[in-house]
């Protein structure tokens, strides 16, 4: 059994740790910002739709007997989820722009982090979704469109949830891009204008 050694809990007290970093960058967040807003909107909305959706197709079959069949239900529900997606990425990288620059994150080490986590993010997005096939992806389960077995394969062999993941460090990375590029664009505006 792993035990932590008494005098190891001065090394994590509250008194110990400098916030300061992460009072600034928070205070560089403006929450009253209509695009922040909007994207944050987009962002609890469809995963809490597409939920209610399948829960409801499961309990009532209604997008079953609507489009004569579970995989067009499911392939339809599937393209609105994406076209959510689409809408909810744009709103995001539209916040993004509109909020305050870190200074912190101002060099190209952080774009290259940035291209990085949208690598890797990809990867396991991608991966996913050639594992899991388009109903394995979006829920065709809810649909009755049930798999042969558990995929265990990559990225799963890796990773519990690896679309999650791959998702987040996507967002991640593009928050990190967007701002990079955002700099580099203002210096040569700054060069042409002297």
């Amino acid at each position: 059994m792993f035990r932590i050694p008494s005098d190891a809990s001065n090394l994590i007290s509250r008194e110990n740790m400098d916030v300061s970093v992460l009072w600034e960058l928070w205070s560089l967040v403006d929450l009253t910002e209509p695009r922040f807003c909007v994207a944050v909107i987009a962002i609890i909305f469809n995963p809490f739709f597409w939920n209610v959706v399948a829960r409801w197709e499961h309990r009532t079959r209604g997008l079953t007997r609507l489009f004569g069949g579970p995989y067009v239900a499911c392939y339809s529900l599937a393209v609105l989820i994406l076209l959510l997606n689409v809408y909810r990425s744009h709103s995001v990288t539209v916040a993004m722009k509109g909020q305050s620059r870190w200074d912190l994150l101002e060099n190209l080490q952080v774009y290259y982090a940035g291209a990085a986590l949208m690598a890797v993010g990809s990867l396991l997005v991608i991966s996913s979704f050639l594992a899991l096939g388009v109903t394995g992806t979006f829920l065709g389960d809810y649909f009755g469109i049930l798999m042969d077995q558990k995929v265990t394969g990559f990225p799963f062999n890796v990773m519990d949830n690896p679309m999650y993941w791959g998702s987040t460090a996507n967002y991640l990375g593009l928050a990190l891009i967007p701002f990079t590029q955002e700099i580099y664009r203002q210096r040569s505006q700054r060069c042409k204008h002297k």
